[in-house]
């Protein structure tokens, strides 16, 4: 019993070095983007350092990824020990963050999640905390563990991510923003998403010759909608040529744009397209002179067969109607 126990833990020990090595990548991934500024250790430092601050964390998560990964020796045994401190400072970073900043989210993925740090937070690191010190010693690395798996490995490691589901409030966001979507108008989408469906449609490259800058002078956004509104010249009137750029749905069809003289603010000319509906066009051929004499001689005498029935209809009996006053017929 007792060895296949110390089976089962050195395969625990195991399965850590692989899956911390994908947390570290998935966390240093996140942490390149511009959401992962405004949480976890970016809500301690300076405003001017938070960028900075955010980006080197996930190198240093780069670092030890590869290194739980890949290194041997030495190398590989001070890559398991930075990955333990780094988790066992991250406790301790997070009390902090709380304190400073209760709205805060953890930052441990970038901006993945914005769930305030809570209880499930401080138990998941915790609990990596605890795993990445049991790394420590441990004679294969990552890849080899991951070369060699079994199905105790599988179990041991479907165990431990069920736990960490269940302790992760960024699963639980993304769930909830997968199976609620919020409308368009209450979503958030950055501009240069909207400047690159702009630049990539038929209506930019139709009014290049007109635009006198390649910046626009003002942007906004209304619903789900990002207008952009550029400085040009159109026969020699200034004009604002404005765009739509709307944020959802083919690109084909989601920049209209108009151009405005500045000086009686009149629309001068609007492009875009407005339907994607193909209207209906004239007949292909005309009917011949004796073809067009039929079918109206056919619509008279349906009008007459209309009428005589309106009649039959209105005197059943045939007998012409007199007029109640004068006595003749009508």
């Amino acid at each position: 019993m007792l060895p296949e126990f110390m089976q089962i833990v050195d395969v625990f020990r195991e399965v850590q070095l692989p899956l911390l090595a994908v947390l570290l990548v998935l966390g240093a991934a996140g942490k390149t983007t511009r959401r992962a500024a405004a949480d976890g250790m970016a809500v301690l430092v300076p405003e001017r350092l938070r960028r900075p601050t955010t980006v080197g964390t996930g190198m240093v998560e780069a670092v030890a990824a590869v290194g739980l990964i890949g290194l041997t020796g030495i190398w590989g045994e001070a890559a398991r020990v930075l990955t333990a401190v780094m988790f066992a400072v991250s406790v301790v970073v997070l009390f902090l963050v709380r304190r400073r900043d209760p709205e805060a989210g953890c930052g441990c993925f970038g901006g993945l999640g914005r769930a305030p740090v809570g209880w499930r937070t401080f138990a998941r690191a915790g609990l990596l905390s605890a795993v990445a010190s049991t790394t420590i010693g441990v004679e294969p690395t990552g890849w080899q563990v991951v070369s060699a798996f079994t199905w105790v490995h599988a179990a041991v490691l479907g165990v431990e991510l069920l736990v960490l589901a269940a302790l992760s409030p960024e699963l639980r966001g993304v769930l909830t923003r997968a199976l609620h979507r919020e409308p368009c108008a209450l979503r958030r989408y950055p501009l240069r998403r909207a400047e690159r469906r702009l630049r990539g449609s038929d209506v930019w490259r139709s009014l290049g010759p007109v635009m006198l800058k390649e910046e626009p002078e003002d942007v906004w956004r209304h619903g789900c909608r990002y207008f952009l509104r550029y400085d040009g010249l159109r026969y020699g009137q200034r004009v604002d040529v404005v765009y739509a750029v709307r944020l959802e749905g083919r690109p084909s069809t989601a920049v209209r744009a108009s151009v405005v003289d500045r000086e009686s603010e009149e629309v001068m000319a609007t492009f875009g397209a407005v339907t994607g509906v193909e209207l209906q066009g004239p007949p292909r051929k005309l009917p011949s002179p004796r073809e067009a004499a039929r079918r109206d001689a056919v619509r008279q005498d349906r009008r007459k067969t209309r009428r005589s029935l309106q009649k039959a209809q209105e005197n059943p009996s045939g007998l012409p109607r007199e007029d109640l006053d004068t006595g003749r017929p009508v």
